[in-house]
């Protein structure tokens, strides 16, 4: 009669050719995924829009008039400002060079007719023209290509700068050009650094990342396919973020397995049942992890703003396939290649080991840490509260309220240049003018109020019988073109409304423009007008955000809250895990807000960025206290909370440590694309990550935990009664 041993042994190897063949299936359909999703990656800017007035809630003003100004300008244009600066005057011998340069230039495919003439300065020192260029080509190539002509065709001593809408948008397409490539590569070669230094092995760093790259490749296939159907709207910024999330995501989900995936190799020596018991010890942390993450991330669902709202679902898919892969691409490579995998440093099985090591043996950091918080658990939490909260306290010195539109590409900008240059010789808002969409009858007294402001150096009026497409409005009316009795044009009216533009004094981009926008609503508002333009979005986005930011917070920590109670079965651990995360994160704002102001002296930051800060920070903050205590919820149950807390450290803080670098590492990596919201988004996270690995998870957690004691599981059965091992130490 055959044994049980002979019995398992006998059906295990029954089951190991299905096995091979499940996971070989397994590889080839996330083979056949990815090779349709990776040909994507150059193709994200045929979806994706930059342009921020389309992110804007359906109700703002801004939104409203700028799907009105097709209709009264005829074209979808965005407008260039060509800036040409002399040395000495500009004569009428120099206008004319300077007009034949422009016709010249504007001759090529992109722009659209209807340049203005080339107009000099009251000082004489400068000029200007407004050149239309068509969006639904390449802004950035035209843009490029007209500065170049332009400066090529001048006379000597004439500087050429284009700047406007057209300007700063170049620059931001521009900024985000290394989406696809040196973001992606500078990511990826910082996730392999750290896990060849963690594995040193040559073999699984690549399973691994693979395992990443998989991932991101068939998020990327379904996100591309959601954009091109205009499910969801994506961004240069989004996309960064998904690359980043994804990237960062899977490898830890990964390293996760792999550490469970090692330590059964030590007690097994068949591989497959080595990956059944690290999948089953890995899905509900990981399910959790991600689960918590998305559950953050859908929050912004509640945005006003699209770019914030959209943003949601795309991380959330990106998510949940880091989650697919980590859980069944990845065990079926580490099934293939079982221990293979770890050569050189292969895991040895030990077949006499009665029972398991206890994890607390050993001179190792963690070991060390152990006994440390063991031994002085109340003086550690209490040091590592003050001294997290005095960092805290830095946040009073976040300027989050917004920053000009010519300072949200970081290094050399044209367009800020010229946007400088021309605010020398011109009013600042020439070329970005606000558009008021009036009622017709309305449309003198909507004109009286922006000639009243003295932010206002101009007004006009579209028209289709001027030849210049607008008239003038003064107190007296539109003014008429040619010899006295000529009569005045009649304004465009499209649905019983006009559409004024007003040129501003100060830069469109600036606080002092938004305070004219703002003044005049109040004011337009009786009369039954919208104003929208370039400032008008600015201030429209900057509101959107405060109020997704005010709203969005408070949410988060209540849904996150939830899961960690369902997750935990307590309500005093997952109360404590949400103050602890949040000390964390109000420490990594404070130390960022003075870094910003002091040592980069950034002109400020977009309000969204303590939103984002949080989402992310929180939701992946959350990620290693749930790989903790998940794992110290288990210890607990078999040695007490005190040497399950002891036990749960030093288990996974070697994991844990590795997944905070990976994505500390993955976060920074945004810095390398030259916009100010990621550069700040990057170090913010990149900053808390760390800070939560080594202090919150490594610290302050275990110790507050320690010293609770078993009360921590409060109301669940085993904050009443729990196994006590001989050398817990628990005496509650």
């Amino acid at each position: 009669m055959s044994t049980r041993a002979e019995l398992r042994e006998r059906s295990a190897h029954t089951r190991s050719p299905l096995r091979w063949i499940v996971s070989a299936l397994i590889i080839l359909a996330w083979l056949a995924a990815a090779s349709f999703g990776g040909p994507l990656f150059g193709k994200i800017d045929e979806v994706s829009s930059n342009d921020r007035t389309a992110y804007l809630p359906e109700s703002a003003d801004a939104t409203t008039v700028q799907k009105a100004l097709d209709d009264f300008l005829g074209s979808d244009a965005i407008p260039a400002v060509v800036v040409f600066a002399a040395d000495g005057d500009i004569d009428e011998a120099l206008q004319a060079d300077l007009t034949t340069a422009l016709e010249d230039a504007t001759d090529v495919e992109g722009i659209l007719d209807g340049s203005s003439p080339v107009l000099v300065s009251d000082d004489g020192q400068a000029a200007q023209a407004f050149v239309p260029i068509a969006t639904d080509g390449e802004v950035g190539d035209v843009t490029a290509t007209l500065s170049e002509t332009l400066k090529d065709s001048v006379p000597a001593g004439v500087d050429v700068y284009v700047t406007g809408p057209a300007g700063f948008t170049a620059d931001l397409i521009a900024g985000f050009a290394g989406i696809d490539g040196i973001l992606l590569l500078v990511a990826l070669l910082a996730v392999l650094v750290i896990l060849v230094i963690v594995y040193r092995s040559l073999l699984l760093p690549v399973v691994v990342l693979s395992t990443s790259l998989f991932a991101l490749c068939v998020a990327l296939l379904v996100v591309w396919w959601l954009a091109k159907f205009e499910v969801l709207l994506l961004s240069g910024q989004t996309q960064g973020i998904l690359f980043i999330l994804v990237i960062g995501a899977a490898t830890d989900y990964s390293l996760l397995l792999v550490a469970r995936f090692r330590e059964e190799l030590r007690h097994t020596d068949d591989r497959w049942r080595a990956v059944g018991a690290a999948w089953r010890g890995s899905f509900e942390p990981i399910l959790a992890s991600g689960g918590t993450v998305i559950a953050g991330l859908l929050c912004l669902l509640l945005s006003d703003l699209k770019s914030n709202s959209t943003l949601g679902p795309v991380a959330a898919i990106g998510i949940v396939f880091s989650m697919l892969a980590a859980l069944s691409f990845l065990p079926a490579l580490l099934g293939l290649f079982g221990r293979a995998a770890f050569w050189p440093r292969r895991p040895v099985y030990d077949a006499h080991l009665a029972a398991r090591p206890n994890p607390l043996e050993g001179n190792g950091l963690w070991q060390r840490l152990a006994r440390g918080i063991r031994h002085r658990p109340r003086m550690i939490w209490v040091a590592t509260t003050v001294v997290l909260a005095v960092a805290a306290i830095g946040v009073v010195q976040l300027k989050a309220d917004g920053v000009p539109q010519s300072d949200l590409v970081l290094g050399a900008s044209e367009a800020r240049d010229g946007q400088a240059v021309l605010g020398e010789h011109f009013p600042g808002g020439s070329g970005s003018p606000v558009y008021v969409l009036v009622p017709a009858d309305r449309m003198q007294d909507a004109a009286d109020v922006l000639l009243a402001d003295n932010g206002v150096d101009g007004v006009s009026v579209t028209s289709e019988d001027s030849p210049s497409g607008s008239a003038p409005v003064t107190a007296d009316g539109i003014t008429a073109f040619g010899p006295p009795g000529t009569p005045a044009p009649e304004p465009t009216e499209v649905d019983g409304n006009v559409l004024l533009q007003g040129t501003l004094t100060a830069a469109a981009d600036s606080a002092a423009a938004e305070q004219t926008v703002t003044d005049l609503r109040a004011e337009l508002d009786p009369l039954d007008a919208q104003l929208g333009g370039v400032t008008a979005t600015a201030v429209d986005t900057n509101t959107a955000s405060i109020h997704d930011r005010n709203l969005i917070i408070p949410v988060i920590l209540v849904v996150i809250l939830l899961i960690l109670m369902l997750l935990l079965r307590a309500i005093l651990a997952p109360v404590l895990l949400i103050l602890t995360t949040v000390l964390s994160f109000g420490s990594a704002m404070g130390i960022s807000a003075l870094v910003f102001n002091g040592i980069f002296q950034f002109p400020g930051a977009d309000p969204a960025v303590p939103l984002f800060g949080f989402v992310f920070l929180v939701a992946l903050g959350i990620d290693y206290n749930i790989f903790l205590m998940t794992r110290v919820r288990e210890e607990s149950q078999r040695f007490g909370t005190r040497e399950g807390v002891l036990r749960g450290l030093a288990v996974t803080g070697g994991v844990i440590t590795s997944a905070g670098l990976v994505l500390a590492a993955t976060f920074a990596a945004l810095s390398v694309i030259p916009i100010l919201f990621l550069v700040q988004l990057a170090f913010i996270v990149a900053f808390g990550v760390l800070l939560d690995t080594f202090v919150v998870r490594s610290l302050l957690v275990p110790a507050l935990g320690y010293d609770i004691g078993r009360a921590i599981w409060w109301p669940s059965k085993l904050s009443r009664s729990e196994p006590t091992a001989p050398d817990a130490g628990d005496t509650t």
